[in-house]
């Protein structure tokens, strides 16, 4: 199949600008080893990313009782991506970043308020982007039972998305919110416009 931009795709949140390019469906759906394991190592950061928050706010008592329910929630999805590299055979091992998080997270500013801000709407647009491909990966996977997997998933990645963004929400003004989520979410699409050459969720 050539390559083309998947713009009827149904996982589009309103957040992310551009919707990930066919050329990544066809990268990933040729690398499902190198996916699934660089999904483990996703999964175990977003519950880090949940953690680093409660203790950075710990009298956040909303922050904190969310995000707890978020770092569980990543830490069981760790362990269900673990159990099927286990079954297909595939060693934990580390894998090279793509530069995705690190440029995304160097937006974050360091002052507070606005470093709360913007790590909730990093945070968010990670999730987004997550569903968003999940959902790709449950449609277009051959193995019917991984498909499945994914779908399962993908809802969880549209909820940790939401929870973010009503955080944001809960202690900013939502006009700050808004500008702020579209100035970020361009950055996004822009570290996303080139395909990276190694196969990852976030590639």
């Amino acid at each position: 199949m050539s390559p083309k931009p998947v713009l009827d795709s149904p996982w589009v949140i309103h957040a992310l600008q551009q919707p990930t390019s066919w050329a990544w469906v066809e990268q990933a759906l040729a690398h499902l080893d190198l996916i699934l394991l660089d999904h483990s190592q996703c999964e175990r950061k977003a519950a880090g990313v949940a953690l680093n928050l409660i203790f950075r706010y710990p009298s956040s008592t909303q922050l904190v009782r969310q995000l707890t329910a978020i770092a569980r929630e990543e830490l069981d999805h760790f362990e269900q991506v673990n159990q099927w590299l286990e079954r297909r055979g595939i060693p934990l091992a580390p894998l090279s970043p793509p530069p995705y998080g690190a440029e995304l997270t160097a937006q974050i500013r360091r002052h507070e308020p606005e470093r709360l801000l913007d790590s909730l709407l990093v945070a968010a647009l990670i999730e987004a982007r997550s569903h968003e491909r999940l959902g790709l990966l449950a449609t277009h996977c051959p193995d019917p039972e991984l498909a499945e997997f994914y779908q399962g998933l993908m809802t969880s990645e549209a909820r940790h998305y939401g929870v973010y963004w009503v955080l944001a929400d809960t202690y900013f003004e939502r006009e700050v919110v808004s500008q702020r989520l579209a100035e970020l979410a361009a950055i996004e699409s822009q570290l996303l416009s080139t395909l990276y050459p190694e196969p990852r969720i976030h590639s």
